[in-house]
């Protein structure tokens, strides 16, 4: 049966998923990409392939084949907010966009569905996590549903009690100021069975979080 997922998402220290401000030019904020440096090897910061071991393994979580839809907010889609006042935006990716599959993103402002190359499509809705659910699995062609962010639309998706297996990565950074994955989910270790493992190559603790039964 088909799971709701949450994968690599890097949080810091005191549980920021993302820094401030978002804008064009830094999607991640003051954080720029320093949540995300485990997945890349030293010798190439922002390159093209993971790292091997630990990171490695865990980096490729769900591109397997086996997510069929992403859902998204609409701030990880782009900087927008509001009425929708240039739709020729196609997010932060280009005309290519790496997702491959059906991507739900949720907005007050819907919009007609966007195709772009590789099989991405982005389909625009205002909807409860619940319905926002119920649509991407319509999508999903029987394969699992990644909730990818941001930080807020996790949290909801956890909040409801929709996420059905999660890996977060606490990286040793403190940033101070952004949006948190937490705030909002004490408690949470009581519904869900938890695994670390630590990764000498690079310092970040990899969380997995399993729904009891």
């Amino acid at each position: 049966m088909s799971e709701v997922v949450v994968t690599q998402l890097s949080v810091s220290l005191d549980g920021y998923a993302t820094g401030e401000p978002q804008t064009l030019e830094q999607p991640m904020g003051h954080a720029t990409g320093r949540l995300h440096e485990w997945m890349m090897p030293p010798d190439q910061p922002g390159g093209g392939r993971t790292r091997d071991g630990v990171d490695g393994a865990f980096a490729a979580l769900g591109w397997d084949g086996s997510v069929g839809v992403e859902i998204m907010g609409r701030r990880k889609f782009g900087p927008q907010s509001g009425p929708w006042t240039d739709e020729e935006w196609q997010g932060w990716w280009g005309p290519r966009p790496p997702f491959e599959t059906p991507v739900v993103v949720l907005t007050h402002h819907p919009r007609p569905t966007l195709h772009l190359e590789g099989g991405t499509s982005f389909h625009f809705v205002d909807a409860s996590p619940a319905e926002a659910l119920e649509v991407a699995r319509g999508l999903a062609d029987g394969r699992d549903v990644r909730v990818g962010g941001g930080p807020s639309t996790v949290r909801d998706f956890v909040a409801a009690g929709l996420v059905d297996r999660m890996h977060v990565v606490v990286v040793p950074i403190l940033l101070g100021r952004g949006v948190s994955l937490w705030e909002g989910l004490e408690g949470l270790e009581e519904r869900y069975d938890v695994e670390t493992v630590v990764s000498p190559a690079s310092g970040v603790s990899h969380l997995t979080f399993v729904t009891k039964h």
